[in-house]
């Protein structure tokens, strides 16, 4: 596959270990990185992301081809793999860091957002509205290495096993045909 084929994609939903895992098993997905991005300080650290006072949202970075895969998709599976209704939170991870959002690359990106946001509010897939932040992408951050394939790497990890698994659990059932 020709590199310049892949688009990007840059989303965050919450803990970019959970994002990372479920992107990871689609077909068409080349690349996945877990990372930071729409903060306000260049390459922050982890220990300074946590605290909420940088801006930055954990987020990971996608390599996708379009052929295989199209950002229409990624987003279902996306929405569908976190809470997009809860402001600045998933489970319990609390904070502006953990926030619900779609960093757009663009007009048509930006575009296809609205329209699946939009879709999914029609047909009240979700009881409370969509709080999910679409923001145009700047720099992205890649996170240290030990952030990087958390999940395949640290399966047996209290976190991972409550709440990785059922979103592994909930990928498989719901999107078996887009797995790889």
């Amino acid at each position: 596959m020709n590199s310049e084929n892949l688009e990007l994609a840059t989303l965050a939903g919450g803990c970019f270990w959970c994002t990372e895992a479920v992107f990871q098993r689609l077909k068409g997905v080349e690349e996945v990185f877990s990372g930071f991005t729409g903060g306000n300080i260049k390459n922050p650290a982890y220990r300074e992301i946590i605290t909420g006072r940088t801006g930055h949202a954990e987020a990971i970075q996608i390599r996708f081809n379009p052929e295989i895969i199209s950002f229409h998709d990624l987003l279902y599976v996306f929405f569908a793999t976190h809470d997009p209704t809860t402001l600045n939170q998933q489970q319990n991870d609390v904070g502006t860091q953990y926030r619900s959002a779609v960093f757009y690359h663009s007009e048509k990106q930006k575009e296809t957002v609205e329209k699946v946001i939009a879709e999914l509010e029609e047909k009240k897939i979700f009881e409370n509205k969509i709080v999910t932040e679409i923001t145009e992408a700047k720099d992205f951050y890649i996170a240290e290495k030990e952030h990087q394939d958390f999940y395949n790497q640290h399966r047996q990890q209290p976190y991972c096993q409550f709440i990785i698994d059922p979103k592994i659990k909930k990928l498989t059932e719901v999107f078996s045909d887009k797995l790889k």
